[in-house]
């Protein structure tokens, strides 16, 4: 059985160590190259890969695979096993070690796991939470790897990985020797970093990238619409939250009214009727449920299929010649991906651009058939939206205490 690798994929093989991060955009094959890393690692061969199957020692390292709800439960990775002839089932594994896929949500569950070979999906290790402290904890007695699409925009991002290959004892070291914290701020604020040349020297040690090329083309185009300028004011004046008849009590609430007024605007909905008039097959991201309701009931009584990904329903793309697919941004912006359509609408922004570009990625894989690609955002002239465009374009995430002024 041969296990197909791409140049470029074999070339970051090469450069893989244990405890690295291997940095690859959404559909480059991270998959199948962190199991290649690993099918070496235990004693396989891929110089004859694209034409026989060399087997591993057995049993090799016991594999586990922590990864997103949706790709365990879409079991995207047991097709990426396969290859290596490796399965969670027992019967079909050839060999007599232990492979196990599990969600991020159970890490704490392999806390205690010791000399086994993991692999860690989707990066999650930021901050000091619950999944960071039993991923350092597994760090230290297990081989592994960290696979990501955005490895981290800031220094402190890179903390947890830092300190789990031994460059730093933990956070306390980290942050004494590197961060300077504003003295005007009411909460802790990073004010500037210092010494950066370890910290590059030590990041380019263990991030390792995947230079490859996309078959595909990206279009983005921006649809403009309108907006009721005298409801967006008012809101802004008054601090009511017209929809629940109350007074809005934060800048979270505030933006949030805001965006409800210009995402409800009529115009919006039609936009979307002009993009699927040309498109047969549709995801369409959105981030609120009064949108996904206002979607819902502009579908209601057309001839297309419609089905939803969100955290009410967990339903798949539908395997029809029109379709349309809804899926909510948090719950869906990650570990999937589909090759049936070339265009995606996003209704409303999100904050984070992070989040955005994971998104369209969900149609940019390796093996769509499709060579050019259709982006439709749909966005106003209103005050939120246009700031939350720049702070996307900037590779930031939208600040709302910030753009309120508090």
């Amino acid at each position: 059985m041969a296990i197909e690798l791409r140049d470029y994929q074999i070339a970051a093989i090469k450069k893989m160590r244990n405890g690295c991060i291997l940095n690859g955009g959404v559909g480059s094959g991270k998959s199948r190259t962190a199991l290649a890393y690993y099918y070496l690692e235990n004693g396989g061969d891929l110089s004859f890969a694209d034409t026989e199957y060399i087997p591993m020692r057995d049993p090799p390292e016991d594999l586990y695979i922590i990864t997103t709800a949706r790709k365990r439960d879409t079991h995207e990775w047991e097709g990426e096993l396969s290859p290596f002839l490796l399965s969670t089932d027992p019967e079909i594994n050839l060999y007599s070690n232990k492979v196990i896929i599990d969600s991020w949500n159970n890490i704490k569950k392999y806390q205690d796991v010791k000399g086994a070979f993991f692999i860690f999906d989707e990066q999650r290790v930021i901050g000091s939470g619950v999944w960071v402290k039993a991923f350092l904890k597994i760090a230290k007695s297990n081989n592994w790897i960290l696979l990501s699409a955005t490895p981290g925009d800031t220094w402190t991002d890179y903390i947890p990985v830092f300190v789990a290959n031994g460059f730093y004892k933990n956070r306390t070291e980290f942050v004494r020797e590197h961060v300077i914290y504003s003295r005007f701020s009411k909460f802790p604020k990073v004010d500037r970093y210092i010494n950066t040349g370890r910290l590059i020297r030590l990041r380019n040690k263990i991030l390792v990238d995947m230079d490859f090329e996309r078959p595909t083309t990206q279009y983005h185009a921006d649809f403009w619409c309108k907006y009721d300028v005298s409801a967006y004011k008012e809101v802004g004046k008054t601090r009511w939250n017209l929809y629940k008849n109350q007074p809005i009590i934060n800048a979270g609430e505030l933006c949030y009214v805001w965006r409800r007024v210009v995402n409800s605007d009529v115009s919006r909905q039609s936009a979307v009727l002009d993009i699927i008039e040309d498109h047969p097959k549709v995801i369409i991201f959105y981030n609120f449920d009064y949108e996904r309701d206002i979607l819902l009931n502009l579908f209601n009584g057309i001839s297309t299929n419609i089905a939803e990904w969100n955290g009410h329903k967990h339903q798949e793309i539908p395997d029809t010649d029109n379709w349309i697919y809804l899926v909510q941004y948090t719950a869906g912006c990650e570990g999937w991906n589909c090759v049936k359509t070339d265009t995606i609408i996003f209704y409303s922004q999100n904050y984070s651009y992070k989040v955005m570009e994971q998104a369209c990625g969900r149609i940019d894989r390796m093996n769509t058939p499709y060579k050019k690609l259709y982006y439709y955002h749909l966005k106003s002239h209103a005050p939120i939206d246009m700031a939350i465009s720049k702070a996307v374009k900037a590779k930031k995430k939208f600040n709302e205490r910030r753009f309120v002024g508090e």
